[in-house]
């Protein structure tokens, strides 16, 4: 079958552009083909700085025929019906219909026969609409023409099945028309001269004749292997930095890895603004000694083959970088001069959020709650506070304002500096972690305090404000701050009541969302009497916390007219936020692999607010219902449940009183009873000491009473008492299942 075979011929397309053109001209002309009845067996798309291209193989020549059926009005139907189904079918009398007896009478049926189009004729109308569809993140106009591209456009390759398609790409204004041809251009410099190409084949071999390395992936391994070999001559390896190598692939065509020299004057700069600088502004590949330090050398990729080696391209790339390079050791050299800790009343003219007050503001919002959260789970509460204290201090240091992404990294430089504690420049390095799914996780103590603290205070500030995320929209990054909480929390095993945690750093925002009604007040007075609130305590619940935090308030703050407000807002807040938690732990979950309806059986037992509690008792569920004794409990529970139901709807009243022995005739509901009673006096220990796998294995000792019961005892006895009794019986086998978790969600 013929082969489609497409290019767009430009000029330099932006690098971070490149590869997701490539997947919308995929899918573009894909989803063209289909609404036009056309199959292929393969599709592939390829991009380069200068161009994209795809190919499309096993495509038929033709399209096939097509035969519509339209159904219309019974035989004899009124003449508006009539005629508005002819118009609709495009047709003027009904002698062009066919009439049918569909057994519920004779109806009038309109058929029109389709022909298949040649394959050809389709694709030189596809190709300029997909061009005219295509959705560039950023696009321009050029010369005298109306059409948006990304970069001017030189050329445009359509060839199916060897022969040049009929058509072209109206530019507008005087620009005119690109007529399809069958000719493109090799490398800008090594290689400018017209090609003309038949297929792929000889597409892609003529243009790696004219120093094109057409494959993506193919640029990528090459750069890679080459920066390495380069490293290897000189006793290094390759600082792994996939981002940099996706962004260097979309800047040459052929590319050629050559190695240069950092000035030793250089190397007392810290290592990541060495990076940064390299990576960000001059596209350097960072090279490490055999202990894993940066070693000065740095491997540069050239899209030119150059007569000397490269050596003048070297000696131009180690100039400019001097030049970078002198600049970030002057801020460094300028930003030690001043400790962290005189830095830290600068942060009041940064603006966290208008309605959040100053960056200054959350430093002491969040030194609080580290302390706190530090006190919780056993941390350093000194070293946490003053982590906090000074997390923030580097955004107002030259080197972060030239380099924001060594944020953090730079304070901790600058803390070992001053002669802060270890644990604590390593917290500052690490508060803003996890940055993602797949940054590294703080495991130190005073780390996972503060970087619990930074998150929940933005989290709470936020959806105090609401500013919840929405759909797809989440631009303060809310979602991301969840799941980096869940995973300090889940990672590190620790025991903390997240909804007490969210209470005090609410807490903490009391004279910023009142701000209007404190104005009168001076110094930190408020600050000072919403710090007294006691409102974190060990193994107390997110509602008693509430409860305490509305109760203090009412006791202990002013009586202003924005308090109310304040105290009415708190629940509504932490309510959301803990639902927001549940939702993303929820996914999390679901991305390790647990099934979704074990989530919401435990997740409806609502109320819980430590998260590694939380997670075991899924785990232990899930392995519970693996189990044949679980599986066959679940069965028993959802019988049980569904005769209580059944029933209780029949009657208009529940049947949740307990059980009276006396009532109990046979021996299986006295042995499910007795069972029944064993099972929760010996769950309930056993649940308050969080051993959910001893819990469900007490449960398990259920399955040969409640299947003996089923066997012998008929529910519905024509007794009255008796009846409600079993009935009630059958309702304490639903209750003692629940407390564990609501069985009735789960599937199966």
């Amino acid at each position: 079958m013929p082969e489609l075979l497409i290019e767009f011929f430009s000029e330099e397309i932006p690098a971070r552009m490149q590869a997701r053109a490539a997947d919308d001209l995929k899918r573009l002309v894909t989803d063209k083909l289909a609404a036009n009845g056309l199959t292929f067996a393969s599709a592939e798309a390829h991009s380069t700085p200068r161009r994209l291209a795809l190919v499309i193989d096993g495509l038929a020549e033709r399209t096939a025929d097509v035969r519509e059926e339209k159904k219309g009005p019974r035989v004899g139907s009124p003449e508006q019906a009539v005629a508005g189904f002819l118009k609709s079918a495009g047709l003027t009398s009904l002698d062009q219909c066919e009439q049918r007896d569909t057994g519920k009478g004779i109806f009038y049926f309109a058929v029109a026969e389709k022909k298949g189009r040649a394959t050809a004729e389709v694709l030189a109308e596809i190709i300029p609409a997909v061009m005219g569809d295509f959705p560039w993140p950023k696009s321009m106009r050029w010369g005298t023409g109306t059409v948006r591209w990304v970069r001017p456009l030189h050329s445009i390759i359509a060839l199916f099945g060897g022969a040049v398609l009929e058509g072209s790409f109206d530019l507008g204004g005087a620009q005119g028309k690109l007529v399809f041809g069958n000719s493109t251009r090799g490398h800008r410099f090594l290689s400018p001269e017209a090609v003309t190409v038949t297929d792929f084949a000889d597409y892609k071999a003529k243009l790696r004749a004219a120093h094109v390395v057409l494959d993506r992936a193919e640029r990528k391994a090459k750069i890679k292997a080459d920066a390495e070999a380069l490293a290897a001559t000189e006793g290094l390896t390759l600082s792994p930095d996939d981002g940099l190598l996706e962004e260097v692939a979309g800047l040459v065509e052929w590319p050629v890895a050559l190695v240069g020299t950092i000035d030793e004057k250089f190397m007392d700069v810290p290592s990541e603004v060495l990076i940064t600088s390299m990576r960000t502004h001059q596209k350097y590949f960072a090279l490490l000694d055999k202990a894993g330090k940066m070693a000065p050398r740095f491997v540069v990729v050239a899209n030119t083959v150059t007569a000397d080696g490269g050596k003048a391209i070297v000696a131009g790339n180690e100039r400019v970088l001097r030049a970078r390079l002198s600049d970030a050791k002057f801020f460094w050299d300028q930003d030690r001069k001043t400790k962290l800790e005189d830095r830290v009343s600068k942060l009041g003219a940064i603006t966290f959020h208008a309605k959040l007050g100053t960056v200054a503001d959350k430093v002491a919002r969040v030194q609080v709650l580290a302390g706190k959260i530090a006190h919780a789970i056993g941390a350093d509460v000194d070293a946490a506070t003053r982590a906090a204290r000074l997390s923030k201090a580097d955004l107002v240091t030259e080197v972060v304002g030239e380099f924001p992404e060594v944020q953090g990294i730079m304070g901790r430089y600058y803390a070992l500096g001053d002669g802060e504690d270890s644990a604590v420049a390593e917290a500052i390095a690490e508060h803003y972690k996890p940055l993602g799914p797949s940054d590294s996780c703080p495991t130190a103590p005073v780390s996972v305090a503060v970087a619990l603290a930074d998150k929940l205070d933005t989290l709470v500030g936020f959806f105090a404000i609401d500013e919840k995320p929405t759909g797809s929209k989440d631009p303060y990054a809310l979602r991301r701050a969840a799941l980096g909480v869940i995973r300090l929390i889940l990672e590190n095993g620790i025991k903390l009541e997240l909804g007490e945690a969210i209470v005090v750093a609410y807490v903490q925002y009391f004279d910023v969302l009142l701000a209007h009604d404190l104005k009168a007040f001076k110094g930190n007075y408020q600050r000072s009497v919403a710090g007294t609130l006691d409102v974190m305590g060990a193994g107390r619940g997110t509602n008693e916390a509430i409860l305490s935090f509305i109760e203090q308030i009412d006791e202990k703050l002013p009586n202003l007219p924005g308090v109310q407000k304040f105290r009415e807002n708190g629940p509504r807040v932490i309510s959301e936020l803990m639902a927001f938690f549940a939702d993303r732990l929820k996914v999390t979950l679901r991305d390790q692999g647990v099934r979704h309806d074990l989530i919401d059986a435990v997740f409806a037992l609502g109320g819980e607010a430590d998260l590694v509690r939380l997670l075991a008792r899924v785990k232990a569920l899930q392995t519970f219902v693996g189990s044949e004794e679980g599986a066959n409990l679940l069965a028993a529970y959802k019988r049980a449940s569904n005769i209580v139901r059944i029933e209780e709807k029949k009657d208009g009243k529940a049947y949740d009183q307990p059980v009276d022995p006396a009532l109990l005739t046979l021996a299986e509901e006295k042995d499910l009873y007795g069972a029944l009673s064993a099972a929760g006096e010996t769950a309930r220990p056993l649940l308050a000491q969080e051993d959910f796998t001893g819990t469900m294995a007490a449960l398990a000792r259920l399955r040969g009473p409640v299947d003996a019961f089923f066997d012998k005892v008929t529910v519905n006895a024509e007794q009255a008492d008796l009846r409600a009794n079993r009935l009630r019986l059958l309702s304490q086998i639903r209750a003692t299942l629940n407390a564990v978790a609501d069985f009735s969600r789960i599937e199966g």
